[in-house]
Order: structure tokens, then sequence, then C-alpha cells
């Protein structure tokens, strides 16, 4: 896991661990990016109220 953000290694460690199928860990990973990039921002900047305007956005 070289030249991860720490956050991008926990979410992968923590995906690992509960044993979820590398094809869902892409696709968490994947979604994740896409919220951080629709804001412009990290997501360990964003909050519940980010992810309720992305929820509305997608839907």
């Amino acid at each position: 896991m070289a030249d991860l953000s720490p956050l991008r290694r926990r979410m992968i460690e923590d995906m690992t661990v509960r044993n979820l199928s590398p094809a869902t860990q892409r696709s968490y990973v994947s979604a994740v990016s896409k919220f951080s990039r629709y804001f412009g921002r990290s997501p360990d900047r964003l909050g519940l109220d980010e992810v309720r305007d992305f929820q509305v956005h997608l839907g």
C-alpha cells in the first residue's frame, strides 16, 4: 500500500478486516473518491451535510 494517504490506507485496512471482497473495496474507494472530487476537498474535511448534499446530487 505504498503512496496511499493515511485515510485511504485506514479505509482499506478496515475493509480488509471486515472481509470485504477486493471488488467491493474498489467500489467503496471509488465512491469516496467521487464524493471527494465533487466537493474538491479531502473526505476527512467533509461531514454529514456534504454526505446529504452528495446523495441529493446523485438522486
